[in-house]
């Protein structure tokens, strides 16, 4: 699921998001202090007086500097040195000296020579690794309790795991002058600017212009921290949404479900849903069943009490509880979920006015994915206005013989897996991996099986610890030299079921590619994938070939165009739910003082409406709020587009490596590093990220699969 330096998961593919290496910005897993630090963000404290992010070097100062700056330095790029000192006065506040303090340390720290240039950047590469690399490992630690599947979780445990220990180290950074060092020889570059620089840049100054990156705006320690706090509470929150599914009733009082299931909202509510395609009539009742609890929880008319609650028992059709038998009185839940998206969105729209990329929206787009959000949400649009989703869904309801219903936006009828009964997938799954060691001790056989050598595999490997999750799983990348990554999955006590499996061979390709881009890149400012996206597609190239991992082959002829037709559903329900995020996200900041009960109302309204506008000339069925389940939005902020954009990027991937050797050329393509999204996508496959080869190949997929 998944930031690069640091950077902040499901049975199907869209599961919690990875603790990546993203972007310097990122999400995921809660990897709070890296989502904040690289959030192209910083920090502050001036005697607890905070400053608003404006220059307080005076014009005629930053003329002077220059100027001095140039006869000074003759040979040196003039450009260069005019960049330099505007970035960095435009982060010097009057507490960090006077104009002529700025003027002295201009002259004194700016490098001219190209030589002694590339030795500061070494040494300031190193040094940043070590700093944040640790601050990882302590961020890691800290919320291992809450995380791991080891113990009762105390309320101590929870204090600790939204401490952020990393809170203050861009403040201390800007008082000691190091990040002023960094920002006048390593100037900022604007996304634009990269884009069309770039072109000409090489490897080394790719480079310093990421480490340009790390310095460019600063916000007040306390707001990290506080943040830190707000989204660790959501995490938790949304950790322990557990439903008990055999406590589950229809109207007659009959049970559907297992008595010991307990099913992670909404993952492994979605996944249960989709492990019910080959049961026909009965799976279709325990799918409907399963759409009611997701009402309830999205309308949150679900009853507190059987949250996370094995004593209860629940028609959620008539919305009536019993425990031993006899009625209970109830209360719903008091739109906590909503309450949540509000603390993340107040936390977050707090650091605005210390930001250049002056909302959350512009930082998650602009400058956490690199791609401004009006073009994201334009291309989301002109995916779900393509009629070849109406020729798809026609096949599925055909396939399906009945109407399609709301949530057949997760139908898993073209994977090779809906028709194999999960329970013959699981006790497999249960006898290969009894446990967490079980699984670490196979990864090897796993790449080898995908086509890496022996040595790399284990070289791979070495360098990935795989630990039981609370929840439905996560990876969590290094952020430095000698620290491992960490595949997290839900292991029941009687092994490894193939949710969970399936969940950790998603994991294991975030983990491998974590692996890769920290290991094996040439420089530590370009560590990671340019976004999220790029990690997930591969965790999902991964997660596709989990059946044949398991010697299971689909020898259909047409399994290639099955694979299309899987890729272009599960693109059609992500982008729907992305488009939810960004427009429940825009309307929060038109409307900032709102409360959970007007963001509820808000949220559901948005949903029919995308709902009617894109999926019921689909489904023939109007005012559905199905797109506002996923716990992304709850927890994960404006993580959900990276998802969309890893299956553009996954098709593109895929498609390119068919005609090429798998292992090698992962290998290649993810020591590319953290480019921008084109730059990187021309380097690894030749073309520019594109909508169009995929709505391609799946008119050609509905014509091979109709014959």
């Amino acid at each position: 699921m998944g930031p690069t330096i640091f950077d902040i998961n499901s049975f199907s593919i869209y599961g919690k998001p990875p603790s990546l290496k993203l972007n310097f910005i990122g999400i995921k897993i809660v990897t709070f202090f890296l989502a904040i630090l690289i959030m192209l963000t910083g920090c502050f404290d001036n005697g607890g007086k905070s400053h608003k992010n404006k220059p307080e070097i005076s014009e005629k100062t930053i003329s002077e500097v220059i100027a001095q700056l140039k006869r000074a330095h003759p040979n040196c790029p003039p450009e260069r040195i005019e960049r330099g000192v505007n970035h960095t006065a435009s982060i010097w506040w009057a507490a960090d000296g006077t104009d002529k303090d700025f003027a002295d340390f201009s002259n004194k720290y700016f490098v001219s020579d190209e030589n002694q240039l590339k030795i500061l950047f070494n040494k300031a590469n190193k040094h940043i690794e070590t700093l944040y690399g640790h601050f990882n490992w302590m961020t890691l630690k800290l919320q291992e309790p809450v995380h791991l599947k080891f113990g009762e979780i105390l309320p101590i445990d929870e204090m600790f795991s939204g401490f952020n220990p990393g809170a203050h180290l861009q403040d201390d950074l800007y008082k000691n002058k190091i990040a002023f060092v960094i920002a006048l020889n390593f100037p900022f570059y604007s996304l634009h600017e990269k884009n069309e620089l770039g072109k000409a840049w090489s490897r080394e100054e790719w480079a310093y212009a990421r480490l340009g990156d790390f310095f460019t705006s600063r916000i007040p320690a306390e707001l990290n921290q506080h943040y830190a706090k707000i989204s660790s509470g959501a995490d938790l929150y949304i950790s322990q949404y557990n439903i008990y599914a055999g406590k589950l009733l229809t109207e007659e009082g009959k049970s559907l479900f297992r008595d010991d299931m307990v099913l992670l909202s909404h993952w492994n509510l979605r996944d249960e849903l989709k492990a019910n395609y080959p049961l026909g009539e009965q799976g279709l009742e325990k799918q409907q069943m399963i759409y009611q609890v997701m009402k309830r929880i999205i309308d949150q008319s679900i009853p507190l009490s059987v949250i996370n609650n094995p004593k209860q028992n629940w028609a959620p059709y008539s919305n009536s509880i019993t425990e031993n038998n006899q009625p209970v009185e109830y209360f719903p839940e008091p739109n906590t979920r909503y309450l949540q998206i509000i603390k993340n969105f107040r936390a977050l729209k707090a650091m605005d006015e210390y930001s250049p990329l002056n909302t959350y929206i512009r930082r998650n787009f602009e400058g956490n994915m690199e791609i401004s959000q009006p073009d994201v949400e334009n291309l989301f649009v002109k995916f779900l206005e393509s009629e070849t989703l109406k020729e798809v869904g026609q096949l599925i309801s055909n396939r399906l013989g009945r109407p399609l219903e709301p949530f057949d936006i997760w139908y898993d009828g073209f994977k090779a897996r809906s028709n194999i009964n999960e329970d013959v997938l699981s006790q497999k799954t249960r006898n290969l991996y009894p446990d967490a060691s079980g699984f670490k001790k196979d990864m090897p056989n796993i790449l080898l099986k995908l086509g890496f050598s022996k040595t790399r595999a284990n070289e791979i490997c070495d360098k990935i610890s795989v630990d039981p999750a609370r929840g439905s799983g996560h990876a969590w990348g290094a952020a430095m030299v000698g620290m491992q990554s960490h595949l997290r999955t839900r292991i029941p006590d009687n092994g490894m079921d193939y949710k969970g499996y399936n969940i950790a061979i998603h994991e294991l390709g975030h983990n491998v590619e974590q692996t890769i881009s920290m290991y094996n890149v040439d420089y530590y400012a370009l560590t990671g994938v340019p976004n999220t996206a790029f990690t997930e597609a591969l965790a999902f190239i991964f997660q596709k070939r989990d059946l044949e991992l398991l010697g299971i082959q689909d020898n259909n002829p047409q399994y290639q165009a099955f694979r299309t037709l899987d890729l272009i559903w599960s693109t059609y329900e992500i982008m729907g739910v992305s488009l939810l995020d960004m427009r429940v996200w825009k309307w929060l900041y038109e409307n900032p003082d709102a409360n959970e009960s007007q963001l509820k109302d808000k949220v559901i309204e948005i949903a029919t409406d995308i709902w009617n506008n894109y999926y019921a000339p689909v489904y023939g069925t109007k005012d559905q709020p199905i797109l506002a389940i996923y716990s992304h939005m709850v927890s994960y902020p404006l993580y959900l587009s990276a998802y969309a954009y890893g299956n553009i990027i996954e098709f593109q991937l895929e498609e390119y490596l068919s005609q090429k050797s798998f292992a090698s050329e992962i290998d290649r393509i993810y020591q590319l590093g953290r480019l921008t999204p084109n730059h990187w996508m021309q380097k690894a496959v030749g073309a520019d990220i594109d909508i169009e080869p995929l709505l391609k190949a799946a008119n050609l997929a509905i014509t091979q699969v109709n014959k």
